[in-house]
């Protein structure tokens, strides 16, 4: 067995029977071969699909809209990135020079890629079945993270804004950098006439997180500074 064929085995519990085909998932396109994604496209219909089941067993008393917020959390492409570092993918990644001279091994946005390409190979080989069960083994320890659903912080700040008589938040691109397989895009959130803040992303949807999520601790924080001073 080679070494790539004992690590899927270990990881995905699963021999592969087409080694070819775990090497596209792990192939991106500045390799100039068959790459991850066509793969990628399954898996993230996979992953949401085994996400959403799971859930819906764990959690039967929570609404739909609960159920959305947990699903939203848990398939995002920064987690789907942190599992793929802690089972060992970078080390596997086949790369363009380019590509790894800028770092790509280390790219949320190529990771959590790769991660949803490895449970669509998964699922052409093995069926829903194995893909499933690898899906519930290697998110297991997030399942669970925190009592209530998590909400996404660009909801919670239309909230704030909403609850506060304030205009929508609003976001810009103010800058997009780095190689076409590694961009880096810098996000402006603001709400009109109270407050804005600046972030950064592998992809304008985190930038727009992180952009949010910085903006709803200044605005919380204002009034409590107001109040303080008074």
């Amino acid at each position: 067995m080679t070494d790539l064929a004992a690590w899927i085995t270990r990881n995905f519990d699963h021999a592969p029977a087409d080694i070819t085909l775990w090497e596209r998932a792990l192939t991106h396109a500045s390799r100039g071969e068959a790459h991850y994604e066509r793969l990628e496209f399954l898996g993230d219909r996979v992953l949401g699909l085994s996400m959403a089941e799971w859930l819906f067993e764990l959690f039967p008393d929570e609404p739909e809209g609960a159920m959305s917020k947990r699903l939203n959390a848990l398939v995002t492409g920064a987690v789907c990135a942190d599992i793929a570092r802690a089972i060992g993918v970078p080390a596997h990644l086949r790369l363009g020079k380019q590509a790894r001279d800028d770092g790509a091994s280390d790219s949320d946005n190529i990771l959590g890629d790769v991660m949803e390409a490895l449970l669509g190979a998964l699922y052409r080989e093995g069926g829903p079945g194995p893909a499933r069960a690898a899906v519930r083994r290697l998110w297991a320890d997030r399942i669970h993270a925190g009592s209530a659903a998590p909400q996404h912080p660009k909801s919670a700040l239309q909230e704030w804004a909403a609850a506060n008589n304030r205009k929508p938040p609003v976001y810009e691109v103010v800058d997009r950098s780095g190689p076409g397989h590694a961009p880096r895009f810098t996000v402006k959130a603001a709400i009109p006439k109270l407050a804005e803040t600046e972030a950064q992303g592998s992809s304008k949807q985190e930038a727009e997180t992180a952009a949010a999520e910085a903006l709803l601790r200044e605005v919380r924080v204002a009034p409590a500074k107001k109040t303080r001073k008074k």
